[in-house]
């Protein structure tokens, strides 16, 4: 009853199985592999943050370039205020408000971006206090430039005079008359009033939308796989079922009542065991009815 498992069909189709849920298996686990990987990442990274709090700082050139083991770090820098801009559409504790964005003159002729505290509500350079004067020593963390739009709001377009829409060098040359550095801090401790902003962790290291892709991506190769085995022992009982029937004789003919040898366009013959057309007697005086 299984001798057609030994047919050239039945050997591509085993082939194919062999092949396919292996193949399946070993990306649906790569996949998860992933998606573990980025929730490490992300417990590194918060992990990473809060250590930077508690570590004392270090001089700001120490720290540079920004990258993944530096960010968050307390970095410490020495200067003169000049340019502030308001950053809009920050939240804080669930409420949306703004940042104070003071700029740090250094004695290299280098601005550093200090975000000097988060105050509630529109962005109104009014309720922005004015920054201290003569020469300051700030300490805070150190975060990496954030891109253009990032926050949702274009850096520069749409904004009104006096406001920017991302923290970064590329963001602020048009806005600022000198050259900056490609980070920017916010201090641990606000400014008249304001709430401090707390480190967020680097780019790429959270639970974004990627990981959850990973997760999804994961379930769709197990199914992938559950769904090759399931086809396989489709085919194999209806094979098998196909098989029974034969040996019973239970297969039904495609065209019971057609004759196997006639032409087409041909009339069939009448049966063998038909009864022949009554044909009448023109003596008995009936009338055949045409």
């Amino acid at each position: 009853m299984y001798r057609f498992l030994l047919t050239p069909r039945w050997w591509g189709i085993n082939v194919f199985m062999l092949l396919a849920i292996p193949f399946c298996v070993f990306m649906g686990s790569w996949q998860l592999g992933r998606f573990e990987d980025r929730v490490q990442t992300s417990r590194d990274a918060d992990k990473q943050v809060e250590a930077a709090r508690t570590e004392a700082a270090r001089p700001l050139t120490e720290l540079l370039p920004v990258d993944k083991s530096t960010s968050g770090n307390q970095a410490i820098a020495t200067g003169r205020y000049a340019d502030q801009l308001l950053v809009p559409d920050r939240d804080l504790d669930d409420r949306q408000g703004f940042y104070v964005l003071t700029m740090l003159k250094t004695a290299d002729g280098r601005a550093l971006p200090v975000v000097r505290g988060w105050l509630p509500g529109e962005a109104d350079p009014a309720k922005a206090p004015a920054p201290p004067t003569g020469e300051v020593t700030v300490t805070g963390a150190l975060q990496a430039s954030e891109s253009p739009g990032s926050n949702g709001v274009s850096a520069v377009g749409g904004l009104p005079r006096g406001q920017t829409g991302a923290i970064s060098a590329a963001s602020l040359v048009n806005l600022v008359p000198y050259k900056l550095y490609d980070a920017w801090i916010t201090l641990a401790r606000a400014d008249s009033g304001m709430t401090a902003v707390p480190a967020t962790a680097p780019s790429d290291t959270g639970l974004d939308l990627k990981a959850f892709q990973n997760l999804g991506y994961t379930g769709e190769w197990f199914v992938f796989a559950g769904f090759v085995l399931f086809m396989w022992f489709r085919l194999l009982r209806r094979e098998v079922e196909f098989a029974r029937d034969t040996e019973l004789g239970l297969v039904p003919d495609a065209e019971p009542n057609a004759e196997p040898n006639a032409e087409p366009g041909e009339e069939p013959s009448a049966r063998p065991d038909a009864e022949p057309a009554q044909v009448p007697d023109p003596a008995d005086g009936r009338t055949p009815v045409s």
